[in-house]
């Protein structure tokens, strides 16, 4: 799914958040923003720091920042999140094309899709019941079909 929102916007809204929330700009935050916008598929918080630590090795940065700063990202819908109970929360770009995610529980992989149909019945079901729609979260879980050949 391709980004709605140039990078340059996307940090000039994160410097504003930064701003607003009484937090620096600082070149480790704006990293996790970048390998967040420039990798398409979900992460998690280890995963974004080891690309910043692989790709930017001269760049001292803590796990710490970056969990506080995708934190602060999903709460200002930068970035979104699926959650994997004990097993934590895999993120991504938030600011992407509406859509929805088969979930494999097997392996974690993460497949997006887009269905017309479903959401075209969101909107008659939220009518029926007089309820205005702002939102939806789908997630399918099952098993993917690399791990149902394996048997």
């Amino acid at each position: 799914m391709t980004n709605t929102i140039s990078y340059d916007d996307v940090l000039e809204n994160f410097k504003k958040l930064l701003k607003s929330n009484n937090l620096k700009y600082t070149t480790q935050r704006e990293l996790i923003l970048k390998v967040i916008y420039d990798n398409d598929g979900h992460f998690t918080p280890e995963d974004i720091y080891n690309l910043i630590k692989e790709s930017y090795p001269e760049v001292k940065l803590g796990i710490a920042t970056v969990y506080r700063t995708l934190t602060l990202l999903e709460d200002a819908e930068i970035v979104s999140s699926i959650s994997f109970g004990t097993q934590g929360k895999k993120y991504e770009f938030g600011l992407k094309k509406h859509h929805d995610h088969l979930v494999c529980v097997k392996c974690g992989n993460i497949e997006e899709f887009y269905d017309e149909t479903i959401e075209r019945r969101q909107e008659e079901i939220a009518k029926k019941f007089n309820f205005k729609m702002s939102d939806h979260v789908m997630k399918i879980t099952g098993t993917c079909s690399t791990c149902i050949s394996k048997g």
